[in-house]
């Protein structure tokens, strides 16, 4: 049985990630060891591996899906820092309110809340 799957993203710099992803998305340091860090938080998850053939609506394929409770917040303090947005908001017919977003390493993020 599989207990989790962890998404490893290619960095040189890793201190590159902390604004995107700690201090805006909330995660925090769970391991750090130099050459590796690791974001999370205590939540329990499913495990889902998706696999796609375009993004929804004939978008690009996102390299995570990041589901959370606040999309909107998070669209407005993702603007204000300056992070590409490559898909606006979007309210979406299979029931996401989402956008996409260049995260620090140049990678495609879909942000979503279930709506």
């Amino acid at each position: 049985m599989i207990k989790r799957i962890v998404a490893n993203i290619k960095a040189e710099d890793l201190s590159k990630a902390d604004l995107f992803y700690q201090d805006i998305l909330g995660l925090e340091v769970l391991m750090d060891h130099g050459w590796i860090k690791t974001l999370g938080n205590d939540q329990e998850a499913k495990v889902q591996v998706s696999f796609a053939a375009q993004g929804g609506n004939n978008t690009e394929v996102p390299l995570l899906s990041i589901e959370v409770d606040n999309v909107d917040e998070l669209y407005k303090k993702i603007k204000q820092e300056g992070f590409e947005i490559t898909y606006g908001m979007a309210d979406e017919s299979w029931g996401v309110r989402r956008f996409f977003v260049k995260d620090p390493f140049g990678n495609l993020i879909n942000i979503l809340q279930h709506t």
